[in-house]
């Protein structure tokens, strides 16, 4: 996708400008995925009907609605949705029938062992039906007795709530001891508070063990899904890159259960100022020019894994060196993020490195000549959402298989158009 605006765009911002822009520009953000699936999953548990107010329309969330609404077929698609492939296998291992959950061919490289070999100690029956380890899997529902299970936490936090969430169904209930480093822990903590909630059901947590007792679900009462942080990371990114500028993010709550809210204090380290605001709850974003560039910022991100390609760009195009720790899990997202965010960033000219285990992520301002203003998307949601901003410094980029933001965030493009116009307008009429 190539956004041939932007031409004009580019000469408008290549000065700074001496004046202090006034204007506020609105962007409205998707519903947030996370709450939106688990919600889902936890209703379709409790057998009531009610109304989620506010569900994502993002093609992860609707492939895990029709698969829930179609209980007695036996084979679903889940293409990309890595987090329904989670969720289902462990709602399916509970519920009598036979199921096959297939993906895209990336899906089936992505691993899911450590999830299926929990559900078997529970005494579920599932069958890989490609490669041990990975779906497609064939899944024969049963009743699951429960009782206590030690899980693997340091690769995906979504097997921990795939189980916390069947939990209640379960004879005995569960008790869940997690072994290792425990990443993106806050992803835990919000099925957590939404099982209890929502669902109406206990959820004790101590230290790394997570006991839940057999209860029936008890929800009740319509939910309103917040307002999506990981995606408000591009327009942080997009305001950071931008040299004046004011946002206001909709439906994003200071008390949010989503990890990736705790993105407002860093990004004050790039240039970003941010204030809350009520009724309707929102967010106001404004540039603050009170920070030395070229200065470290070390930040660790094991709890908010998804924020790294806004912050590897924003940091590069503002000449914020960094060193980022606790990406372990970004080589099993939708496509290898170390390694194509690497390769990606080389084109525009910027050498990021990693260590031997690939969990981390450095620039410490070193350069190499841009090869091309094409960025490759490897079928990956964030990496269209995260280079697009770039566009304000390459007017010529071009974004390959921009309909991929589908899976998250469906208006991306729409938003970030109008958020572009309102920064060009913007600095031509001080």
């Amino acid at each position: 996708m190539k956004l041939t605006n932007i031409a004009t765009v580019r000469k408008s911002l290549k000065r700074l400008p001496t004046f202090k822009n006034t204007e506020t520009h609105g962007i409205t953000l998707p519903s947030s995925k996370s709450l939106s699936n688990r919600l889902l999953i936890v209703r379709g548990l409790s057998g009531i009907p009610v109304r989620i107010e506010n569900l994502s329309d993002c093609d992860d969330t609707r492939r895990l609605q029709q698969a829930l609404a179609t209980p007695d077929g036996t084979r679903f698609d889940l293409g990309d949705a890595g987090t329904a492939m989670r969720f289902l296998t462990a709602f399916f291992a509970c519920r009598p029938g036979i199921r096959e959950l297939y993906g895209s061919p990336r899906m089936h490289e992505r691993p899911i062992r450590i999830l299926v070999d929990a559900l078997r100690s529970l005494g579920a029956r599932i069958e890989y039906l490609g490669t041990p380890g990975c779906p497609p899997l064939r899944i024969y529902g049963t009743q699951l007795t429960g009782g206590e299970i030690t899980v693997s936490a340091s690769v995906s936090s979504q097997y921990v709530s795939a189980l916390m969430m069947i939990a209640p169904t379960l004879s005995q209930g569960l008790a869940i001891h997690l072994e290792g480093a425990v990443v993106s822990r806050s992803y835990i903590d919000m099925t957590a508070t939404l099982m209890r909630d929502f669902g109406g059901v206990s959820v004790e947590q101590e230290g790394n063990t997570i006991r839940i007792p057999a209860t029936p679900y008890a929800v009740s009462a319509a939910y309103p899904v917040e307002a999506d942080w990981s995606a408000a990371s591009y327009f942080f990114e997009l305001l950071a890159i931008a040299p004046e500028g004011n946002f206001e993010l909709t439906g994003l709550s200071r008390s949010s259960t989503q990890g990736d809210s705790r993105q407002v204090k860093l990004w004050k380290h790039i240039g970003i100022s941010s204030e809350y605001l009520p009724h309707p709850e929102r967010i106001s974003l404004s540039k603050c020019h009170l920070y030395k560039r070229k200065k470290y910022k070390e930040a660790d991100f094991t709890d908010m894994p998804d924020l790294i390609p806004a912050f590897v760009v924003a940091c590069c195009l503002t000449d914020t060196h960094f060193l980022f720790t606790g990406l372990q899990t970004l080589i099993i997202k939708e496509c290898d993020r170390i390694e194509a965010l690497i390769t990606e960033s080389a084109r525009l000219g910027y050498v990021l490195t990693t260590d031997e285990s690939h969990s981390t992520l450095a620039w410490d301002g070193t350069r190499c000549p841009e090869s091309e203003h094409r960025i490759r998307t490897y079928n990956d949601h964030r990496m269209a959402m995260a280079f697009a901003p770039a566009i304000l410094r390459y007017p010529d980029l071009v974004i390959e298989n921009p309909t991929v933001v589908t899976k998250s965030f469906p208006r991306f493009w729409e938003e970030f158009d109008h958020a572009v116009t309102y920064l060009a307008s913007s600095q031509k009429n001080p």
